[in-house]
């Protein structure tokens, strides 16, 4: 008989600007928010030749590692072979792509590139980076798959511990804010952050005596936002308690949803997101958990308009109440 893996989160990093925790992604932006200082977060060592999006995904990544316990002064508190990277990022190096092209362009050779941004023009440069640093050598998996990027990193982390390729697994999402990054989203504001979560075999997590932070439930991948819904709420019993949408009304007044369920909007909040936003909404619902919300929570990442919707239920570590 096939076993199930149970995954829970059990650590959660941010690099967002004014959001100190999980539980002020619920609320407003605070006015006037400072830009992230990475140096300020964790210290200039490490830091120098690295692209933005490395910085920020390094902060949020050191902060989830501690956060579930997994990193002390000592280095990893477990074997980094049983520790994955999944790494979401849709625009994080296009600033280097594209200095480097103009480079090109303009001189007609590579002399004049610097050797210093050459590894920055790898997509995968932060997800190497994070392995690196911290010597995780599980499974290392670079993300760049549109709006539902964060989601898919989560349920690819999902797979991963479920088919016992790792114990656990540090998942990041990050995007900066740039003039390249605008030019492509047409966006006014993009996020210029990182969200990280430590998705982890439950039974792993309790071996260690971890604290279960949500639970990961059902994740899906399909066309079409209410489809979706639909589909998430067909392994439920009870409506969700809250709900992050996708982005504009797409599916807020969806039939799934009961006259009680709080629905969030956090890139309405927060800024133009791209592959960060489903995991800045995984961290959402640990804070809506934190504060004692109910579930289910449904996270839903891709509009109508784009090519998929992917969604996912996450459970308060408690079970339904």
């Amino acid at each position: 008989m096939k076993h199930t893996v149970t995954t829970t989160v059990t650590g959660v990093g941010l690099a967002v600007p004014g959001a100190g925790s999980p539980e002020d992604l619920l609320g407003p932006v605070p006015p006037r928010a400072d830009p992230v200082s990475p140096a300020a977060r964790i210290g200039k060592k490490g830091l120098r030749y690295k692209d933005r999006a490395t910085q920020l995904a390094l902060v949020c990544a050191e902060e989830a590692l501690k956060d579930a316990g997994l990193l002390g002064p000592g280095g990893l508190g477990v074997g980094g072979g049983t520790i994955a990277v999944l790494v979401a990022s849709n625009y994080g190096n296009v600033d280097t792509v594209c200095s480097v092209v103009e480079t090109i362009a303009a001189e007609g050779t590579t002399s004049g590139i610097s050797p210093m941004d050459t590894p920055n023009a790898s997509s995968n440069v932060i997800a190497s980076t994070l392995a690196i640093k911290y010597g995780l050598r599980g499974p290392n998996l670079m993300i760049c798959n549109g709006p539902t990027s964060g989601l898919d990193a989560v349920r690819w982390a999902v797979n991963v511990i479920g088919a016992r390729r790792a114990d656990r697994a540090l998942v990041v999402a990050v995007e900066p804010d740039n003039d390249m990054v605008r030019q492509l989203t047409g966006a006014d504001r993009v996020v210029d952050g990182a969200a990280a979560l430590v998705v982890e075999n439950q039974a792993a997590a309790a071996v260690r005596g971890a604290v279960s932070r949500a639970v990961l439930g059902p994740g899906i991948r399909v066309r079409g936002v209410e489809e979706c819904m639909r589909l998430l709420a067909e392994h439920q019993r009870t409506v969700p308690g809250a709900w992050f949408g996708p982005g504009g009304s797409d599916g807020a007044d969806s039939p799934v949803l009961g006259v009680h369920t709080v629905r969030h909007q956090l890139a309405g909040t927060w800024g133009e997101a791209s592959a960060v936003l489903g995991v800045l909404q995984c961290a959402g619902a640990v804070g809506w958990f934190a504060r004692g919300g109910a579930g289910p929570v449904y996270a839903l990442s891709g509009r109508d308009s784009d090519d998929a919707t992917a969604g996912l239920t996450l459970l308060p570590a408690e079970g339904i109440r």
